[in-house]
């Protein structure tokens, strides 16, 4: 597709224009010591990759809302990591408002080098829109913000307040509607290009 004909750039959030600043079990890890102790980091590491795609199966599209479904995350990942159930219960009001806190900001995510040069360039250099359509939850915002993406960078569509997820068709469409509602002529979807860290059929 030549860049001429390109009026939309959307992005993932996560793994493509931002990652983690530390491995996310190192981060866990970090937050869980003043009340858990130290954990094995192997453990955690498996433990926290078994918890999130269990429940994003049980619960997509942050069914009954974030804080509940990090909650549910946090805790198997505790319990996986061998961390005693009655401690881990006991200690959760505290462990996961700090990790919610945490991954809403710098402290637990930095951008990629590129990413905002690129959109930038994208906009300034080539008209081009852009935007973000991302499975996260709506804390992305306050990411994006904190690592000073411009908010020319919009909209961010977020499964959480979408209720659908991708790669679900639905949740494009309504991307393209929300573009089109300010642009004339509306954008069609063949000049829309998606960018992720992910290759779906």
């Amino acid at each position: 597709m030549p860049l001429n004909a390109i009026r939309l750039v959307s992005f993932d959030a996560l793994h493509t224009i931002i990652t983690p600043r530390l491995p996310i079990h190192v981060q866990y890890s970090q937050v869980f010591a003043p009340y858990l102790g130290k954990l094995d980091p192997d453990a955690l590491k498996s433990s926290f990759k078994v918890a999130l795609k269990a429940v994003q199966v049980e619960r997509p599209a942050y069914i009954q809302g974030a804080q509940e479904w990090w909650h549910e995350v946090i805790r198997r990942t505790g319990l996986g990591a061998g961390v005693n159930e009655q401690t881990l219960e006991s200690s959760l009001s505290r462990i996961v408002p700090a990790l919610m806190a945490r991954f809403s900001s710098r402290e637990g995510y930095k951008a990629f080098d590129d990413a905002l040069p690129t959109i930038q360039c994208l906009q300034n250099e080539f008209n081009i829109r852009t935007a973000v359509v991302s499975n996260g939850d709506s804390r992305i915002r306050l990411v994006l913000n904190d690592l000073g993406f411009p908010a020319s960078l919009n909209p961010i569509i977020v499964s959480e307040e979408e209720g659908c997820e991708k790669p679900s068709r639905e949740l494009f469409m309504r991307t393209l509607e929300r573009v089109n509602t300010d642009i004339r002529p509306p954008i069609k979807p063949e000049e829309w290009l998606h960018v992720g860290d992910e290759l779906v059929w």
